[in-house]
């Protein structure tokens, strides 16, 4: 009863009964843990060796890293690249001549007031077409909304450049020249009413090139034509008075609806200097008629009489002004003059449509024909318009545009839409990353570093295979001590299951097959081989160095020369890969090899149904049976503890009943004394 001791310490008598009594129950209970403990055991063990079997035939099955390839590049800032497995070892040159960009258009700073209209905005970049409804708002309410639908190939941001102002960005996600970023519906005002873009009309340049030649000899800046009265000096061209010159015009120039040229001229009118003084001709030279002599005498002839005109002076030379020097012929030999020119010394820019009746030829040339005496006419920036073309639009601060990579490859100019190219070199990717003038070579090598790790790995886990057996059999805290590499606690945790196996011939017998198996020769294409020639064994100790007693080497670890192993690597990468996996009879299956030893060995132990397996299901049946014994002695023990305590509590009532009546006898033969008096 709650509040009232025992007076005979009934709970410390039955505590002390019941102890003797759980004996049975406690050591079934400390069999149960022992078998726990045991079960854990194994299942470390096969953890570790199925570690050691999947690291074994991952060095000789199809994925085996023998095979995997890498791509070193002499400027990885440049130019990187990756290779599929098995692809043949080769050596490449690249100079990436410029790398795939999108296009990325920024506006000028617009006040935080800028309002985007309400609208339809389209936007398209190649495949990818953006559409949708804007109830109108700020910047930041535009840039959200397209960002939403942008789905990440379109995209739009604001930088903040000065306080109260912010420019709009908006960029393509996708790389190429084909893949522009195009502005449609409210998207296109929106462009041109916050300065991304600016229209622009389609203008095709004219070379000035004379069509008939001539004479070449202009001289360094130009070439001559027409008796040097039409010199072309870079982009225009010069023709003197009364000097003409024919420009020749593009191939295939056919005259479409609304085929406008567009040219600038320029008119240098010379000044009227007075005709020179001509004098009258002195007339001609009358030779003498001579004389007869005869006996001494000397008779002269009559002179010579010719009649002389009246000399006139010669009229001066007739001034020409004549502005309709411009025309165009066509190839049918047909011609049509352009409107007169005019007079001025800055250069005048002039258009003119050729007219719809000329539809369908070709036009061949613009002819100059100066024909004035005191003139020269200059003509420059020759261009054509052809409206079929649409008008476009031009990004006023593109922070990039849309092109794509261009890479030499061997001297071999290809192009990419992205900067991630595939299709190259069967089997290998290659990165571009900035443009170089000088050239990258990039090698495609066996990968190494993974072979190594891989290498590495499978001596680790063998280790720990063997280091676990090595505890468990053993109970010498050596072992425990050998192994540096594990932390405090987990040596303490090594300590505790010490010599649990000691003598179990399961783990004996594979540790001595697994030693075996790791140490001994194993054929390949070229004879027998063996994991001490590439600097793996049991005892790898220098040449020099000490060879006292190390019992640590007893115990079948295997350790790494490192050096020796990194030559092995570099020279004999085919001869190691046949020592672990070997196809020795050449039915394409590996059926022999250190790797292969040891993944045939370990598999009966850690498969399902396997010898562990077998452990484990063996010890988890004997847990079971001492569950149920301690269940059965609980309720056992239970039962004698109740009838313990209701024993003694009847006891302890008897005394007290006897007590009570002890009590009224005493006090009724006092009272009866006290009545006789």
């Amino acid at each position: 009863m709650p509040g009232v001791s025992s007076r005979f310490n009934t709970d410390r008598i039955v505590e002390g009964l019941m102890k003797i009594e759980r004996i049975p129950r406690d050591r079934s209970e400390q069999e149960k843990e022992r078998l726990q403990a045991q079960k854990t055991y194994w299942q470390d063990v096969n953890r570790r060796m199925v570690s050691l079997r999947d690291s074994a035939r991952q060095l000789y099955s199809f994925q085996n890293p023998f095979n995997d390839r890498v791509i070193t590049s002499s400027d990885a800032s440049v130019l990187t690249g990756s290779a599929v497995r098995q692809t043949a070892p080769q050596t490449k040159e690249f100079t990436v001549k410029q790398i795939a960009q999108a296009d990325r258009f920024l506006s000028p700073p617009l006040d935080d007031s800028f309002v985007v209209e309400a609208g339809v905005y389209t936007f398209d970049s190649g495949p990818e077409h953006i559409s949708f409804d804007f109830k109108g708002g700020s910047l930041k309410d535009f840039v959200d909304a397209l960002n939403r639908r942008g789905k990440g190939k379109i995209e739009a941001s604001f930088v903040t450049v000065q306080s109260g102002k912010k420019s709009l960005l908006i960029e393509s996600k996708i790389t190429g020249g084909e893949n522009n970023l195009v502005f449609s519906d409210a998207a296109l005002d929106l462009a041109l009413k916050s300065g991304i873009l600016e229209q622009q009309i389609n203008l095709q340049d004219v070379a000035i090139t004379l069509l008939d030649g001539g004479d070449e000899d202009a001289g360094q800046n130009g070439q001559q034509a027409a008796a040097q009265l039409a010199v072309v000096d870079n982009d225009s061209i010069k023709v003197s008075a009364t000097g003409d010159a024919s420009i020749a015009f593009p191939d295939n120039t056919v005259v479409s609806q609304g085929l406008t040229i567009f040219f600038e001229t320029a008119v240098k009118v010379l000044p009227t200097e007075p005709p020179p003084q001509v004098e009258p001709p002195p007339g001609p030279s009358i030779p003498n008629t001579g004389s007869v002599t005869f006996n001494g005498i000397v008779i002269d002839s009559a002179p010579s009489s010719v009649p002389i005109p009246e000399w006139k002076p010669p009229e001066p030379p007739e001034r020409i002004d004549d502005m309709n020097v411009l025309s165009l012929t066509f190839s049918d030999g047909t011609n049509i003059e352009l409107a007169p020119i005019e007079d001025a010394d800055g250069f005048t820019r002039i258009s003119f449509q050729i007219p719809d009746s000329e539809i369908g030829k070709t036009v061949v040339s613009l002819n100059i024909a100066n024909k004035n005496t005191h003139r020269d006419v200059s003509l420059q920036r020759i261009q054509l318009m052809d409206p079929s073309d649409p008008i476009n639009y031009k990004p006023v601060n593109p922070v990039s545009v849309a092109q794509d990579a261009v890479v030499s490859m061997d001297g071999i100019n290809v192009s990419r839409a992205t900067n991630t190219i595939d299709d190259l070199l069967p089997g290998i990717t290659i990165s571009v990353k900035k443009p170089s003038d000088t050239p990258v070579r990039i090698a495609v090598e066996a990968d190494r570093e993974t072979i190594k790790d891989a290498i590495i790995t499978f001596v680790g886990n063998y280790n720990r295979v063997m280091a676990e057996i090595n505890v468990l059999t053993r109970n010498d805290d050596r072992i425990v001590q050998e192994l540096s590499y594990l932390s405090e606690e987990e040596q303490e945790g090594m300590r505790d299951r010490m010599g649990s196996f000691a003598g179990d011939s399961t783990l004996t017998q594979y540790k001595n097959a697994a030693q075996n198996a790791a140490t001994a020769p194993y054929p390949t294409a070229t004879g027998t081989d063996m994991l001490a020639k590439y600097g793996i064994g049991t005892d790898m100790r220098m040449s020099g160095g000490s060879s006292g007693y190390d019992p640590s080497r007893l115990r079948g670890y295997l350790e790494i020369d490192e050096k020796k192993l990194d030559e092995a690597l570099e020279m004999n990468l085919a001869e190691m890969q046949q020592l672990f996996g070997f196809d020795s009879n050449g039915d394409l299956i590996v059926d022999s090899g250190v790797a292969y030893a040891l993944e045939s060995l370990t598999r009966p132990y850690v498969e399902t149904g396997g010898l562990i397996f077998i452990r484990t299901a063996t010890i988890d049946s004997r847990i079971k049976a001492d569950e149920q014994r301690i269940a059965t002695l609980d309720k056992q023990l239970a039962e004698k503890e109740a009838a313990l305590r209701i024993q003694y509590s009847q006891m302890e009532n008897a005394y007290n009943r006897m007590e009570q009546m002890s009590n009224s006898l005493e006090n009724f033969s006092r009272q009866n004394s006290n009545g006789g008096r």
